[in-house]
């Protein structure tokens, strides 16, 4: 087994913070996103939307998509659980973290891919504007994600789970997308804080 990596883009870290919480070690392919390497005949082969992570199994079987990915080993070692804990607590776990991804993390990479220069070969057309749409939706989002931390420690609940790993992708990744968190958001800086000194987050 082997997973084809790419470095600080936010699906493969975010992949990558799921295995270090599970203490998980796998080889690691990386793969040069920004030479363009993920749109090569290693990946397409592999994956035809051309996107990482990719894990591959011995016997040739293809794994996508990030989230997928991290199911998968949440099958295989189920602790710690960070898709929740019985039928309540897993459809919780569900729901924040289609949340984040719908409404937090898709914006912000939304945003990042069509305004920063650095994207415009990659995304054509390159339209500002819906960049900007964009990066409004996000912070709008926050807002009331920051209410909803000022009750609890973490996105889902009590418990450190997969939509806490998308959410600190997220906000991360606003500083290249050329999003900051408002000052008032206090929860949210206080969360950010805590779930960036955990290890797995340097993965």
């Amino acid at each position: 087994m082997k997973l084809f990596d790419g470095g600080r883009a936010p699906n493969p870290r975010r992949t990558r913070i799921f295995l270090a919480e599970k203490d998980i070690t796998i080889p690691l392919v990386p793969v040069d996103m920004g030479a363009l390497e993920h749109k090569g005949d290693a990946i397409a082969s592999r994956n035809p939307l051309r996107r990482l992570p990719v894990l591959e199994f011995d016997d040739g079987t293809i794994l996508c998509e990030s989230v997928a990915i991290c199911r998968y080993f949440e099958e295989l070692q189920p602790e710690p659980a960070l898709f929740g804990r019985g039928a309540l607590g897993k459809a919780t776990v569900e729901m924040w973290q289609r949340r984040v991804e719908f409404n937090l993390f898709g914006p912000v990479s939304a945003a990042f891919r069509h305004i920063h220069p650095a994207m415009k070969e990659w995304e054509v057309p390159q339209v500002s504007e819906w960049g900007e749409v964009n990066k409004a939706k996000a912070l709008e989002f926050m807002q009331l994600l920051d209410r909803e931390l000022s009750g609890r420690e973490f996105v889902a609940g009590d418990e450190f789970s997969i939509a806490d790993i998308t959410g600190l992708v997220a906000v991360d990744f606003m500083k290249p997308a050329r999003i900051s968190v408002p000052e008032e958001l206090v929860h949210i800086r206080r969360w950010h804080k805590a779930i960036s000194s955990r290890p797995s987050a340097a993965a």
